[in-house]
Order: C-alpha cells, then sequence, then structure tokens
C-alpha cells in the first residue's frame, strides 16, 4: 500500500520529496499520505458532485483522513435571468442563493454505505442550515437524533464572505446575530468542531476603514470560550485581502488565553496565492505557525473534485510554506491537528447521541450566550 501510495504520486507527476516523505516517518507501518484535509466539498452549488466512495480512492495512498461535507447554499436557476443556461456557480447568475437542507441527508446516507473501516477515515459535517435563523440549532439537534454515529462536526458555514452573502435569499446572517449563539451554544453542548467561513474585512475596502468584521469576530469567540472553532482561510477570500499587519493581529489573537478555542485552517489556492507572493509573506505566515503549531490545519477547499489531481494542486501551492517548517509544525499542520480535534469531537459527538437518542427533548431550554432564552412550551 505504501509503495502504491508513492507510485500514485509519482505518476500524477507531483514531487515526493523530504518535506512530504518525512511527515510520514514517524510511523512506518502506515502507507505514506501526504496530508488530512480539513476542508473538502463532497458537492457544489446545485448540489451535484462526487459519490463517497470514489472520493475515498482518490484518497489512498494522498490522503490519511479527510471531512467531507456539503454546500448549504443552492444556487436557483431563474430562467428569467440566463436563460436556458443552467448556472452550476454563484458567480455565474444574478439570481439568488437559498438554504439547501438535503444536503445534511444526503451525506449522512453516502457515510452509512461506507464499509466501518472506510467510515473512519471521513468525518462529516453538518451545513444544511440557515445561521440567521433561531431554529437552526434545532435542525442541527435534528440530524444528530437522526442519524446517530455520523457527523464529527458543523461548517464550513459563512456569515460574512464576499459575493455570496448579499445574494443569499431572505438576507444574510450577522455575527451579533442570537440565532449564531444558539449554534454555538449548541455545538459546546454536544462538542460538535465548528468551521466557519467569515472574511477579515469588507471587499474593497477605503483607506483607513476599521475593520468591523474582525472586531466583531473577536466579540463572538469571546462569547463562547468553551466551542472549539476553526476559522478558514485565515478570513481572506478571492478580493478580501489581508490586513495590514494581519500576521500580527493573528499572533495575538493565538496569544490570547481567552481564545485558547480559536484554530486556523489554511485552506484554498486562493488563500495559498496571498501566503506565498513573496518570500516576506511566506516567512511571516511560517514563523506564525512554528510558533504555534498545535493551531493550524491545512484543508483544500477543492469542490467535488473527479480526481486527486485538484486537491494535490493545492497541497502544492503551499509549497514554499511547508519547506520553512519545522518537521514537528508540518506534522501538526498535515495530520496531528487534525486528528487531535476530530478524534475529540467524535467521542463527545458520540457520547451526546448516545445519552439523547430516543429521549424527549428538555422542556426548559438553557439560556443562550446572548442572553437569549426560548420561550417554554
Amino acid at each position: 500500500m505504501r509503495k502504491q501510495g508513492i507510485l500514485v504520486l509519482l505518476a500524477a507527476g507531483l514531487s515526493v520529496g523530504p518535506i512530504a516523505l518525512g511527515a510520514f516517518a514517524a510511523d512506518r507501518k502506515e502507507p505514506a499520505y501526504v496530508y488530512s484535509d480539513a476542508h473538502f466539498h463532497l458537492t457544489n452549488y446545485v448540489q451535484e458532485g462526487t459519490d463517497l466512495k470514489d472520493y475515498l480512492k482518490m484518497m489512498d495512498g494522498v490522503v490519511k483522513r479527510s471531512t467531507v461535507f456539503g454546500l448549504p447554499l443552492q444556487q436557483m436557476w431563474q430562467y428569467g435571468n440566463t436563460g436556458d443556461f443552467a448556472p452550476y456557480y454563484y458567480l455565474q447568475t444574478d439570481a439568488p442563493l437559498y438554504y439547501y437542507s438535503f444536503t445534511d441527508a444526503a451525506i449522512a446516507m453516502a457515510y452509512r454505505s461506507l464499509t466501518p473501516e472506510q467510515q473512519q477515515r471521513v468525518d462529516p459535517m453538518i451545513t444544511g442550515f440557515n445561521p440567521a435563523d433561531m431554529y437552526a440549532a434545532d435542525h442541527i439537534r435534528r440530524v444528530l437524533l437522526t442519524f446517530p454515529g455520523v457527523f464529527s462536526g458543523i461548517g464550513e458555514f459563512s456569515i460574512h464572505k464576499e459575493f455570496v452573502s448579499s445574494k443569499i435569499a431572505g438576507g444574510p446572517a450577522m455575527l451579533g446575530d442570537p440565532a449564531l449563539d444558539r449554534i454555538l451554544d449548541f455545538a459546546h453542548e454536544t462538542g460538535l468542531l465548528v468551521i466557519l467561513h467569515n472574511d477579515i474585512n469588507m471587499p474593497f475596502p477605503k483607506e483607513g476603514q476599521e475593520p468591523y468584521v474582525l472586531k466583531q469576530m473577536k466579540e463572538l469567540l469571546l462569547r463562547h470560550p468553551d466551542t472549539p472553532i476553526i476559522w478558514a482561510h485565515i478570513g481572506l477570500g478571492r478580493i478580501v485581502r489581508p490586513l495590514e499587519g494581519q500576521a500580527d493581529i493573528v499572533d495575538r489573537g493565538l496569544a490570547n488565553p481567552d481564545l485558547k478555542h480559536l484554530y486556523i485552517d489554511i485552506s484554498w489556492d486562493e488563500t495559498a496565492k496571498y501566503i506565498t507572493s513573496s518570500p516576506e509573506a511566506v516567512q511571516r505566515v511560517a514563523a506564525l505557525i512554528n510558533k504555534y503549531p498545535d493551531r493550524f490545519l491545512f484543508g483544500s477547499d477543492v469542490v467535488a473534485p473527479t480526481s486527486i489531481d485538484a486537491p494535490m494542486a493545492v497541497y502544492e501551492a503551499y509549497q514554499p510554506l511547508w519547506q520553512l517548517l519545522t518537521p514537528e509544525a508540518r506534522q501538526a499542520v498535515l495530520f496531528g491537528n487534525y486528528e487531535r480535534l476530530f478524534d475529540a469531537a467524535r467521542v463527545k459527538v458520540r457520547a451526546w447521541e448516545k445519552a439523547n437518542v430516543g429521549k424527549s427533548r428538555p422542556s426548559t431550554p438553557p439560556v443562550r450566550a446572548s442572553g437569549y432564552e426560548l420561550p417554554q412550551d
């Protein structure tokens, strides 16, 4: 199996040098893998995608473990807007996006079709909820009770996201919304790991404009000190560029003992462009990861690939970064942090399910972090 994994990469024309192989030298009994993927979309914006069994075949010899989640948003095909052209991506039409809850059931049923050995390699995530809806936490609870033994976390879901937030039917979510507090409170109750997309700033800010989104993000994190949250893409986007001094901002955040529950995924090829844009930029990020090696995870952020080539291309885009990490930090980012966080989530969520499946819901829900209390039945 080890030899097959290496041959697959060589056949694809990808480098398997000391950086890649060094990450696996600690345990020579296992096959050689390149990374674990903390950010992977099995379906696209019209809920089409990769068969989970096919993805597991792609993973062989390359991806040790992977999250699997759909996209919570469905792109509407509005005939008056695009005619016979069926858009499959949100930038291809002005028609709105709407939340699509069946994505969670589809992911769960695909997971249940796997063998126990295959199931150990993937971590399904719940995404099919509207974070602006006070009932969103109830949807997540319902999913866990309907599909026990499946899900490890929630996300990726978005609050502020360039181009996307303004297209959502019914309006965008907000960081200060009590509905979001209910979601994160329930994640703490159950042990669900959270992957949150929230841009660090607005697109095209004026010079000197305060990044108020960052301030609101910090306030959200402080309201939920016991809920592990993975901040996707370090808050970057296609046009949401790094803030001036962003490395220092992230450094202060990770050093803050009140934010010990904050983790960061370095995913997406767009993020790689910023990180590797200059020797100085990649050195700053590498120094940050080497300083806090237990707080970063790698993810491809690839959507419904037909082969392993696209996820591997994202990994390769970060090569300048991998070369500057210590062996210990590289191992943590590519494997160790994933296993630690998702293994802990699995244990906690399974325990919550065991205690709650088949039982009636408590008649008096707890007071939420926002101070909002649900009315009693």
